[in-house]
C-alpha cells in the first residue's frame, strides 16, 4: 500500500490525536494534586513536598499526604487512588473546543465562542480571565437570546480584565493545532479567536504559539523545526517571543528553571508569558522522554496542571505512545463540568478529533 494512501494517513492522524489527548489528560492529572502547594506557597514549598514523598525527580503520579493543599485540589488525582481524570478547566476548554468546532468548523468565531460559553460552560465553571469575560458577557447579554446574539454586538468589554495575560487562554489552544496539522495560520487564527473572548496581548500570543506549535510539531517531527514557524504566528517584538527563545537556552545549556523563576518573579503565577517559558523548557528538554517532559514542568513550579497538561499534548500530538503508567490508572474516563456533560469516554473524544480534523483539512475518508 502507498505510504500515502487516505488509510495510513487516517491512521497517523488517529495515532497522533490519541496521543496527544492521553498526553493531556495525563499531564492535568499529575500537575492537580499540587497546584495549590506551587502557586501559594512556592517553588521550594513544592519541591520540600515532592522530596517528602520521594517524587522527586517526578516520574510518575505524586503520592497523596495529609497536607490541605494537596487534599483540596488533588482529590481522586494521587498516586492509588486515580480511577477516572477528575474535572478540571484545562480539560474542559479542550473538550469545548472540539464542540464548537463541531459546531462552526473552520468559521468559528469569537462571537460563536460567546454563544458556546452561554449555553455549555457554567460560571462556577470559570476563574480569573474567563469568569471575568464571562461576567461582562451576561451584562452586554441581558436582553439578548443565547440562541441568536445580535450581528453587531460588542464584545470587546469581556476581555478588558486584569487578567488577560494570564494563562486562561493558552490552556484552550491545543485543539486547534492538533486538528490543523502542517497548517499553523489556521490553528493560530481559530486560538486567537477563541481566545479575544476573554485576553488581550501576550494572553492572545500565547495561545496563538501553543496552536501553531501544535499543529506544526507533527509536520515536522522536530520541536526545533516546529518553533521557528510558530513564532512566525506571533509578533517578533512580544514577551512570548522573549520567553521561548530564553527557554530553548536554558535547555540547550541543560540548565534547570532558576533564570525563568528570576526573569519573570514580578509576574503572577499563572500569567501566560512565564508558565509558557516553563513549557517551552520542559518540552526541549524531555522531548524524547513523556515521563521527563511533564515531570519536570510540574516540579518546576507555577501553574502546574496547566503546564502539565499542555507539554502533555504537545508531546503527544508526536504520535508516539504515551507509556502505560500514565494512562492505565484512568481507564480512559475523563470527567468534565459542562451543561449536560459529567463523563465522556478517552475513544470517542479521539474519534471526534479525527473527524473534526478531516472535516477541516479536506481529507479523504474511508
Amino acid at each position: 500500500m502507498d505510504d500515502r494512501s487516505p488509510h495510513v494517513m487516517r491512521c497517523a492522524t488517529e495515532d497522533r490525536i490519541r496521543s496527544a489527548w492521553l498526553g493531556r489528560v495525563s499531564g492535568c492529572i499529575l500537575g492537580k494534586p499540587v497546584e495549590l502547594v506551587s502557586i501559594l506557597q512556592g517553588r521550594s514549598a513544592l519541591r520540600s513536598y515532592l522530596e517528602s514523598q520521594n517524587a522527586w525527580p517526578v516520574r510518575d503520579y505524586i503520592p497523596g499526604a495529609e497536607d490541605p493543599l494537596v487534599r483540596l485540589a488533588g482529590r481522586g488525582c494521587v498516586r492509588g487512588k486515580i480511577c477516572r481524570a477528575e474535572p478540571d478547566d484545562d480539560i474542559n476548554y479542550t473538550v469545548l473546543s472540539l464542540i464548537m468546532l463541531e459546531e462552526f468548523g473552520g468559521d468559528l468565531s469569537t462571537k460563536d465562542v460567546a454563544v458556546t460559553w452561554l449555553r455549555r460552560l457554567p460560571a462556577g465553571a470559570t476563574f480569573t480571565a474567563e469568569r471575568a469575560a464571562y461576567r461582562a458577557l451576561l451584562c452586554i447579554t441581558e436582553d439578548s437570546a443565547v440562541m441568536g446574539l445580535p450581528h453587531d454586538l460588542d464584545l470587546g468589554p469581556c476581555a478588558q480584565n486584569p487578567y488577560s495575560e494570564w494563562i486562561g487562554a493558552q490552556i484552550r489552544a491545543d485543539m486547534y493545532g492538533w486538528v490543523s496539522p502542517g497548517k499553523p495560520a489556521q490553528a493560530a487564527g481559530l486560538a486567537r479567536r477563541d481566545a479575544r473572548l476573554s485576553h488581550t496581548g501576550e494572553g492572545v500570543n500565547a495561545a496563538a504559539f501553543v496552536a501553531a506549535l501544535a499543529s506544526l510539531i507533527p509536520a515536522t517531527d522536530s520541536l526545533e523545526a516546529a518553533i521557528p514557524g510558530a513564532l512566525n504566528e506571533v509578533p517578533q517584538d512580544s514577551e512570548v517571543q522573549d520567553a521561548v527563545e530564553l527557554a530553548l537556552s536554558l535547555a540547550e545549556k541543560n540548565e534547570g528553571p532558576e533564570a525563568i523563576h528570576e526573569r519573570y518573579k514580578n509576574l503572577s503565577p499563572v500569567h501566560a508569558v512565564n508558565n509558557l517559558a516553563l513549557v517551552v523548557w520542559a518540552l526541549a528538554r524531555g522531548f524524547d522522554d513523556f515521563s521527563q517532559a511533564i515531570g519536570d514542568v510540574v516540579s518546576a513550579g507555577l501553574d502546574t496542571d496547566c503546564n502539565g497538561a499542555t507539554v502533555g499534548g504537545l508531546w503527544g500530538i508526536t504520535g508516539r505512545p504515551i507509556p502505560e503508567h500514565w494512562t492505565r490508572p484512568w481507564q480512559g474516563r475523563v470527567a468534565v463540568s459542562l451543561s449536560g456533560l459529567a463523563e465522556m469516554n478517552i475513544e470517542d473524544l479521539v474519534q471526534r478529533t479525527v473527524n473534526i480534523s478531516a472535516r477541516l483539512n479536506h481529507a479523504v475518508r474511508d
